[in-house]
């Protein structure tokens, strides 16, 4: 499959290839067991020229689509997965930004993300609406030259450590229908900010997923994006499938990752008292070839669906809906199985098999989930409206 990558998104991922190598993988365990926010990973990546992957060219950017975003996040994901959700998140809301951006955007945002001083990331979640993340119940007013933004959002990544949020919040017209929306990028200095308590989760544990809270946020009139109330379109020809295809890159990694291990150790361990190895079990070849089908037919779903996006193909939306569904089934039963086929030292504390289970399980949790997935795949394969 890597053959069929374009040249430029082979390189790009050499380059996330060689930061997770020497940066990131040796600090997956310690993020994990300290609940840490992975810093000198984001910083690695934006030195190595990485943060600006969906940034335009014309903005310093690589330009890059679904396909890169893909092949990059899954390449930092198989050295950690709070860190490839972290650097997945700053993806898709610079591609969020860069989406209608206007020359002060440009300026103020997608430049300095380019030249990897500026971390950013989305900010949709509440707990009011669950998983319909095309709503809102954050209120947004005019003030002057300023919107004044009141709300709470729920399980924002890197919460407290990145520069600015891409946030949702309702019209401020008087007579916006449900629905209608806006975005905009609120600066994390901004007045009227603030973030609740640290993440402490089973799974995922690096990514800070906290709680952002608004209160009388002020925010430049200019840090609108595209016009107040039309962000339904964002939600479908942006936030889903930059979210989804990011999402499936960080599960399919933690999938791949578990699969590779436990042929390591089926392949290494022998019984000491006859010498034989648990490879020629035939009980466990049948569960390691099953696990490696599942991983494959996965994977080439995942990439099938970003190409199609990447080409505006009709099929793209429930191909990529279907795609993250899959992965998630796919991520949650190869690291049981895994878990299973290596024994007693998997469930050591903050053994890596440990983690890798504990972290594919979010992937059923994080909206829209895996019910909502399959819904619209559904609704958009028989021809009915999504919402």
């Amino acid at each position: 499959m890597d053959h069929a990558l374009p040249a430029r998104i082979r390189l790009l991922r050499e380059v996330a290839e060689a930061v997770t190598r020497e940066v990131i993988a040796p600090q997956a365990e310690r993020v994990d067991r300290d609940a840490a926010w992975p810093e000198q990973s984001l910083r690695a990546l934006g030195e190595a020229g990485l943060l600006g992957l969906t940034v335009p060219r014309h903005a310093g950017g690589e330009g890059e689509g679904l396909e890169g975003l893909l092949a990059v996040t899954e390449a930092i994901g198989r050295g950690c997965a709070s860190s490839a959700l972290c650097y997945a998140m700053h993806c898709v809301a610079a591609a969020v930004i860069a989406a209608k951006a206007t020359p002060y955007q440009r300026e103020r945002y997608l430049e300095p993300i380019a030249a990897g001083r500026h971390l950013t990331s989305l900010s949709l979640s509440e707990s009011g609406v669950g998983s319909h993340v095309y709503l809102s119940e954050t209120e947004l007013r005019r003030d002057g030259g300023d919107f004044v933004v009141d709300g709470l959002k729920q399980f924002v990544t890197s919460g407290g450590h990145a520069d600015s949020y891409v946030v949702s919040t309702m019209s401020s017209a008087t007579d916006a229908e449900p629905g209608e929306f806006s975005c905009l990028v609120v600066d994390a200095d901004a007045p009227g900010v603030s973030f609740l308590e640290p993440w402490q989760g089973m799974g995922m544990r690096g990514n800070s997923s906290r709680g952002l809270l608004l209160e009388g946020a002020r925010v430049p009139l200019e840090n609108l994006l595209g016009e107040e109330g039309d962000q339904v379109w964002y939600v479908f020809d942006i936030v889903v499938p930059y979210f989804l295809t990011a999402m499936s890159a960080t599960y399919l990694a933690v999938a791949r990752s578990a699969l590779e291990l436990t042929v390591h150790h089926v392949r290494e361990r022998h019984f000491s008292h006859t010498g034989s190895a648990l490879a020629d079990a035939p009980v466990l070849q049948d569960t390691v070839a099953d696990m490696w089908a599942r991983v494959e037919k996965t994977r080439h779903l995942v990439y099938h669906a970003a190409r199609l996006g990447d080409a505006g193909d009709v099929d793209a939306l429930p191909t990529i809906l279907m795609s993250k569904a899959d992965v998630a089934e796919t991520a949650v039963s190869v690291t049981n199985d895994a878990m299973t086929l290596c024994g007693g030292a998997a469930y050591r504390e903050n053994a890596q098999l440990a983690r890798l289970l504990r972290d594919a399980r979010a992937s059923h949790v994080m909206a829209p989930t895996t019910h909502t997935l399959r819904q619209w795949a559904a609704r958009s394969i028989l021809g009915r409206p999504l919402l």
